[in-house]
């Protein structure tokens, strides 16, 4: 999956996710808006309330995406499940996707009215969804093959390129022009790469370069100033990544008890949707 296929791939989730939100809000706001004493007397209370098949379908449907969205994601990254056809990134992307959707239906299944041992489940579930984000960012910063595994520092620091060894073998530069350009280099990989960028593209200005060899030299030191960030922030992130699953999961697990409380007591007080 190229950039702009996957770009593509990123947008249409999005406006599938708003486009759903914007349905929902926008035919039940009548009666969502109501305070809950009124909401008997609207005239469709029978399709929008919770136990309805407007209602309840929203909480069936919700639930199987959120199931669905977990149990393909775990299927694929512990039991390499359907490796030959998508990659973990992506399939880790459309889990997103669908625990996403499936807690906006569960909340319009609710009907905002949150009570008792649900109002537990609803706010695990937002628990779960919003470290579910966190994730995906802290997810995002820990650098990555093109299939998703996450690269080793000593495969980062393999990637690094010996630059004083290139400057003067490839380029034939003095000593003192690479001492230059490897102490901009430095200063920029201290968290400075914007400053550091700059002033190597002043110190190769000042020296006798074709600007095409300046270019290259431009273009490889922000590549390992790249590499110089990612390998400094691969432990934080690695770090951070341990602590979120102590935080995503017990919630996860909490909604999924409370889910199947709350699905069982529906089907044996006889609320079955179309079934």
């Amino acid at each position: 999956m190229n950039k702009v296929v996957h770009n593509a791939y990123l947008g249409a989730m999005v406006v599938i996710t708003v486009a759903i939100t914007c349905y929902l809000a926008c035919t039940g706001y009548t009666y969502y808006a109501l305070p809950l004493e009124e909401r008997f007397y609207h005239p469709r209370h029978h399709w929008f309330k919770p136990s309805g098949i407007h209602g309840q379908g929203l909480g069936v449907i919700g639930t199987f995406l959120i199931a669905f969205g977990v149990f393909i994601y775990i299927a694929r990254k512990r039991y390499n499940f359907l490796e030959r056809f998508i990659r973990l990134k992506y399939l880790l992307e459309f889990h997103i996707f669908l625990c996403t959707v499936g807690p906006i239906m569960i909340l319009f299944h609710t009907a905002f009215k949150f009570g008792g041992i649900v109002s537990i489940a609803f706010w695990s579930m937002v628990a779960v969804v919003l470290s579910g984000i966190l994730g995906r960012f802290i997810y995002n910063q820990i650098p990555r093959t093109i299939e998703g595994r996450a690269l080793s520092l000593a495969e980062l620091q393999a990637m690094k390129t010996d630059m004083a060894a290139v400057l003067e073998q490839q380029f034939e530069m003095d000593k003192a022009d690479i001492d230059q350009v490897t102490l901009m280099l430095q200063f920029g990989g201290n968290g400075q790469k914007r400053q550091g960028i700059s002033q190597v593209k002043k110190t190769l200005a000042n020296m006798d370069l074709a600007k095409s060899h300046q270019k290259e030299i431009l273009s490889m030191a922000k590549r390992e100033l790249r590499l110089s960030k990612r390998i400094s922030r691969l432990e934080t992130m690695q770090r951070l990544f341990k602590y979120w699953h102590v935080v995503h999961m017990p919630f996860a697990i909490i909604m999924l008890v409370i889910v199947i409380i709350h699905v069982s007591v529906a089907w044996a007080m006889g609320y079955k949707w179309i079934f």
